[in-house]
């Protein structure tokens, strides 16, 4: 949740549709997205038409459409279009659907169902249909969102506003994105949100079917699927949630929260890097280390790294290793190069790996202040922002300001905001939580705020883990209560909130030397080779 997280990045490209239809069974008769409060009676959409539009890594991978309601409390109106994806189930027996989430919000998971079956067990994913879906507003469903095309290009404004002129700078940037958001899609944005996206899920259950499905989210995901178990809860087979969003900071004291997580975890980064100050050679301690990213911030705002990269697209580039600390080798490489070796392309080799914002990326990031501007309120007094954001910048400098400044549309959104969903009594069956304790993205208190709301969940800590999406990235111990879970409904059960712990994977080590200067920081997208990061590391669907 939140940021530009490399959970809400989309997946890999596909091939285009190259086979004859295959139609899914006729549906069966069950419930009708319900509302909160009383609702019009929807029409279960029709049977998916699936064709295959598999790629070299999931050559079994379809693809189809579900048409859905834009609002559901006018189903006879205008209708949108969801784009789904599927693996199909190979075992005599199936466990049903397994639909799954990437994250954002704005994140695209139609190739997202071909990573988890394909990192699950073989004889776990053999039994379900695992099934992706990008959200409203996102990817390949239709209408896509892209308020103001060009709105991340280099070289920001300053984010953090030491004078009026980058505050007024800074201002004018936001609000010209949540006017072309309001001037563009004006009859939407009052349904994109988690509430939509919620029936959304029941939709393609129908669409599917399913009297019930299994869910499985990351990030944003895990909220999305606390909201779905809370309105939806007979509807739950199984429920997976990763790297936990906290129900009840949502939005605004959720992106406070991050700022001290993020700033530690950078912290956490610059440690490292001091700890192989023989490969690095910027300084034996975190704090010398911290002063030559600042130093080489402020250097980057008197002359950009190759007229791209300057201290707002520094900062994107660092935000990463708040994620996945497989990145931290790339990044501490670049960053030794243009400090001892003034070398500028290494900073915008990095930046173009982790940082740079394409089409897709508009697209994501337009769905994601969309959902999240709705979905709940901000302050509306700029005066509060200012306030609030400078409080924690003392403690927390590393990116308090440029998180504001990614959410700070919300002051401007031309939508009134609707109020977050008390996930608290659910009546969901089963639910499996996974969290990190350092994780910066999604902070360890929230996992234990749903722990407690949902009373039948249980919750897996991967103990000084810091990554955010920790399942089907190489922890075996995770992976085994992951897969129990899947195959039998298995689930630890502990004496208080934590049910079972796990020990996190180490700290990854330098990476060996290149002939070229630079050439690490070129291939720094390979660093998730083998983890959920490589799958968000890639592309959309086209």
């Amino acid at each position: 949740m939140g940021r530009r997280s490399a959970l809400a990045v989309a997946g890999i490209a596909l091939a285009g549709l190259i086979s004859p239809a295959l139609v899914s069974p006729a549906a069966a008769a069950p419930q009708a997205p319900a509302a909160v409060g009383a609702q019009p009676a929807v029409a279960a959409p029709a049977p998916i038409t699936w064709t295959a539009c598999g790629t070299t890594s999931y050559p079994t991978l379809q693809c189809g459409k579900v048409s859905v309601p834009l609002d559901y409390n006018n189903p006879g109106g205008q209708k949108i279009t969801l784009a789904v994806s599927r693996i199909p189930h190979t075992a005599a027996t199936s466990q049903g659907a397994l639909l799954v989430n990437p994250g954002g919000p704005g994140g695209s998971g139609l190739t997202l169902a071909g990573f988890v079956a394909s990192n699950l067990p073989p004889a776990v994913a053999a039994q379900y249909d695992v099934i992706g879906f990008d959200p409203r507003g996102v990817g390949n469903s239709e209408p896509a969102l892209n308020c103001l095309p060009g709105y991340f290009d280099p070289v920001r404004p300053d984010s953090v506003p030491k004078t009026q002129a980058d505050m007024e700078a800074n201002l004018k940037r936001v609000k010209s994105f949540a006017a072309a958001c309001g001037a563009k899609y004006g009859s939407l944005l009052k349904y994109i949100d988690t509430i939509s996206a919620v029936k959304d899920l029941d939709s393609i259950r129908l669409a599917l079917g399913e009297k019930t499905i299994n869910y499985f989210g990351y990030s944003y995901g895990t909220y999305l699927g606390a909201v779905y178990a809370k309105l939806f809860p007979k509807n739950v087979r199984r429920m997976v949630l990763d790297s936990v969003v906290d129900p009840t900071g949502v939005w605004y004291e959720n992106n406070l929260d991050q700022d001290y997580a993020f700033n530690a975890r950078h912290e956490a980064f610059a440690a490292w890097v001091a700890k192989y100050d023989a490969t690095y050679h910027l300084g034996t301690t975190q704090d010398a280390v911290l002063k030559q990213w600042y130093a080489t911030r402020a250097a980057l705002k008197a002359k950009p790294a190759g007229g791209k990269v300057g201290p707002s697209e520094f900062e994107d580039t660092y935000i990463p290793g708040g994620y996945f600390n497989g990145y931290w080798p790339y990044l501490a490489d670049a960053l030794a190069a243009y400090v001892n070796q003034k070398d500028e392309q290494a900073l915008v080799d990095v930046y173009d790996a982790f940082a740079a914002i394409d089409e897709g990326g508009e697209n994501g990031y337009s769905v994601y202040a969309s959902v999240q501007c709705r979905d709940a309120h901000w302050p509306k007094k700029w005066s509060t922002w200012v306030s609030d954001n400078w409080r924690v910048h003392k403690k927390a400098p590393f990116m308090t300001w440029n998180n504001a400044w990614y959410n700070a549309p919300c002051a401007f959104w031309p939508v009134k905001s609707l109020s977050p969903i008390d996930v608290s009594n659910s009546k969901v069956e089963s639910v499996l939580i996974f969290q990190a304790t350092d994780d910066a993205a999604t902070p360890y208190p929230g996992a234990e705020v749903v722990r407690r709301k949902i009373k039948n969940s249980r919750l897996v800590v991967e103990a000084e883990g810091g990554n955010h999406g920790i399942t089907l990235s190489g922890n075996t111990c995770l992976d085994q209560y992951l897969a129990d879970y899947l195959a039998t409904g298995a689930r630890p059960d502990g004496p208080g909130l934590v049910d079972a712990t796990c020990a996190a994977l180490p700290d990854p080590e330098p990476l060996a030397p290149t002939a070229e200067a630079g050439t690490t920081a070129k291939s720094a997208a390979k660093a998730g080779r083998g983890t959920l990061h490589e799958y968000v590391s890639a592309r959309p669907i086209e």
